[in-house]
This record gives structure tokens, C-alpha cells and sequence, in this order.
């Protein structure tokens, strides 16, 4: 495969599970609609406000059939001066996807904590640059961001405290990492470190989203109570939290049991004859068709290491020893940085320095559902 670009444009660098022999082409062993590549473009020429670029990937590749053939996907853009337009139609998507697939390269050879501060200050820089550039008010006491990028804080915190980057994180579990965010594609990218979590004790009392879907949770342990069941997903898998004081109503109509410990760990799920356990299993089977793959289903459980894995995806936690680690090495900047976030009552707030040497600001802004938008490769 290759990439072209026109004058004043280059290919810098390719992100990716390939093979590459040669500088400008890349080897791949296979390739479908669900994997995505990365390509680092280098701006070494002025360009025309108003003119167009463009791009060209080139896929030499053999059917299942034994035909040869070439995919040509060509690719126009008009070029602007004008940072606000590029800020107002930032995809954010696509950028995370970037930040992740950066921050799996640098891993083989960057301790983890280096890493999460180049993510923190890839965050930094582009929340900055919009303040100074483009935001039209810039009061010392009010956070400024942009419109298409209101969600990004929180993706990158979600980040820095995946497995990946974990410093105390098992080698294993980081190597697997590597290999999935190297391919993977972007509407998988921002479920793998921020997984979407619904209450499953009262799908009776919820209103479906779209197609059986509830409304999505907050990703903190206040949302967690030792009286509910919970679901959550990632894009790989489908784990249930079952709390040690769950009615046992609950539990005979969702698992067919009256305690916790009947519930065996290697669990099956089924439908039994009641609206509660059909509602959980639509909820199942509609998460399982919007992902790529078929998901497993995990069983989590309180006071076990199954109900630990559950809690470590729970990213808007404030771990005390955590939160003291960034901000001290957030505290040495002079501009604007992003200290925390977390989301309380559908909002997110956002602990923003303005300086060192300035008081802190806690500002909270309503926040609106995330929309998630597919980009398949291929066709």
C-alpha cells in the first residue's frame, strides 16, 4: 500500500501492523473493513488559502479468489488559513484515534509516565492554541473550548490511565494492547479506554436509546451501588457487575438464582420468561451487532479479582496517589493545563490552571451525548 499526496504535502511516517521494506510502501498480510492505519502527513511547502490537496492511497492486493487487483481511493481537501474553521470541523474520533495509535508506537520504547505526558501535552497544546487563537473571549476565570473538541479532556484522561499506560501494568496485557490499538479501527478506539456502563437492575423503569440500548452511566464508582447490576462494554467485552445486595428477585428473574454465590463464574446467558431478563439480553445482542466482533461475556463479582477488573474501567475516579502524580508534574507549566475531569450529573468538569502562580478554576459546562460516527475502511 501507498500513499500520495500533492505538492507542499508528504508522508511522514505510517502507523500500523505492517511490514515495511522500502520507504514508500508498506506490506500488509491482510486487511478488512474493520482495521484502520494511520499516516503522519508533513507540511514542507506553503500552500494557497482556497486551494485543494490531494490524496491517493493505492492498495495492491490478491482476492480470496486468486485475483490481483488495485483499490484507488483519492481524496480532495481545500486548504484554509483560518484556524477557527479547523477547529469547527474537527472530527474528534479521528483525532483520538491519533492520540492512540501515537501512544502504542512510543510505547517499546518510552517509559509509560513519558508517554502519558506527551498525550496530556498533545491535549494541552491543541485546547491552547484554540484559546489563543481563535476563542473570542478569554476571561481568567472561564474554560474555552471547542465545540467539536468539548469531549477530548475526558478521552485523554481515559488514556493515560488505560492498560497501556499503566506503570504498574502487566507486561502481558500491555504487549496485547499494543497489537490491538495498532489496527484498530475508530469506531472501536474511544470504547477501549472509556467503555460505555448501563444499569441493568431497572431496564424496566429506562427508556432504550435508539434500539434497546439505556442511557449510559457515568464511568465512576458512585454510579455503582451494592444493591444493582451493571453492565459494561468496551468493545471486546461484555461484563456484568453483580453487587452482594442485589434483591433476590432481581437475581432469580435476570440469572435464575436467589444469591450471588449460585451464580457460577463461567456463566452462560439466557432468556427467561420475564420482560427484565428479554430486555437484558436485547441490550446484549445490540451491543454485540454494533461491534465488529462477537463479545465475550464476563461475570464480575464484589471482593473478587473479577469485580476488581470491573472497577479499574471505571476512569473518572480521582485515585488520591494518581491525581497528586499529575498534578505535580502539571503544576511546573506556565500556560493552561488540564489537571482532571470527571463527569457529575451529566456534566463534565474540568479543573483548569491558567497559570502557575493563578488560582485554580472549577468551571462546569453542560455536556450533550457524545455522537458516535463509523468510518469503515473498505467497502
Amino acid at each position: 500500500m501507498r500513499v500520495r499526496c500533492s505538492q507542499g504535502i508528504q508522508v511522514q511516517e505510517y502507523h500500523g501492523n505492517f511490514c515495511k521494506r522500502i520507504p514508500t510502501d508498506i506490506d500488509l498480510a491482510a486487511i478488512d473493513c474493520d482495521k484502520t492505519l494511520m499516516v503522519t502527513l508533513k507540511h514542507d511547502d506553503k500552500l494557497q488559502d482556497g486551494s485543494e490537496c490531494a490524496f491517493q492511497c493505492a492498495l495492491l492486493y490478491t482476492t480470496v479468489y486468486g485475483q490481483r487487483r488495485i483499490r484507488v481511493t483519492n481524496l480532495s481537501l481545500p486548504c484554509t488559513n483560518n484556524l477557527s474553521n479547523l477547529f469547527r470541523l474537527a472530527d474528534l474520533d479521528s483525532q483520538f484515534v491519533c492520540f492512540l495509535k501515537q501512544a502504542a508506537s512510543e510505547i517499546p520504547s518510552n517509559p509509560p509516565l513519558v508517554i502519558q505526558d506527551q498525550v496530556t501535552n498533545f491535549c494541552i497544546n491543541i485546547l491552547l492554541s484554540y484559546r489563543k487563537f481563535c476563542a473570542t473571549v478569554s476571561s481568567s476565570g472561564q474554560l474555552i473550548l471547542p465545540e467539536a473538541l468539548k469531549l477530548l479532556p475526558l478521552y485523554t484522561l481515559a488514556l493515560i490511565k488505560s492498560t497501556g499506560l499503566k506503570p504498574d501494568g502487566r507486561i502481558d496485557d500491555r504487549s496485547f494492547w499494543i497489537n490491538y490499538v495498532s489496527s484498530v479501527s475508530t469506531p472501536l478506539a474511544i470504547p477501549l479506554v472509556h467503555p460505555r456502563m448501563f444499569a441493568i437492575h431497572d431496564l424496566d423503569s429506562q427508556e432504550a436509546i435508539g434500539s434497546h440500548v439505556p442511557p449510559a452511566l457515568p464511568l465512576s464508582s458512585e454510579s455503582v451501588h451494592d444493591n444493582g447490576v451493571y453492565l459494561l462494554e468496551n468493545g471486546q467485552d461484555v461484563s456484568i457487575y453483580i453487587g452482594n445486595s442485589v434483591n433476590p428477585d432481581i437475581l432469580q428473574k435476570l440469572f435464575g438464582v436467589s444469591s450471588v454465590a449460585e451464580i457460577p463464574t463461567q456463566y452462560v446467558l439466557e432468556q427467561y420468561d420475564n420482560p427484565l431478563s428479554k430486555k437484558l439480553n436485547d441490550v446484549v445482542n445490540e451491543i454485540r451487532r454494533q461491534r465488529c466482533s462477537f463479545l465475550r461475556l464476563k461475570l464480575c463479582k464484589k471482593g473478587d479479582p473479577s469485580g476488581m477488573l470491573f472497577f479499574s474501567y471505571l476512569v473518572e475516579d480521582k485515585v488520591p496517589a494518581g491525581a497528586c502524580k499529575y498534578r505535580s508534574r502539571f503544576k511546573a507549566r506556565k500556560v493552561g493545563v488540564l489537571l482532571d475531569t470527571c463527569f457529575w450529573d451529566q456534566q463534565l468538569t474540568l479543573i483548569y490552571l491558567l497559570k502557575a502562580s493563578w488560582p485554580l478554576c472549577n468551571v462546569r459546562i453542560p455536556m450533550p451525548a457524545p455522537v458516535r460516527t463509523a468510518l469503515p475502511l473498505g467497502g
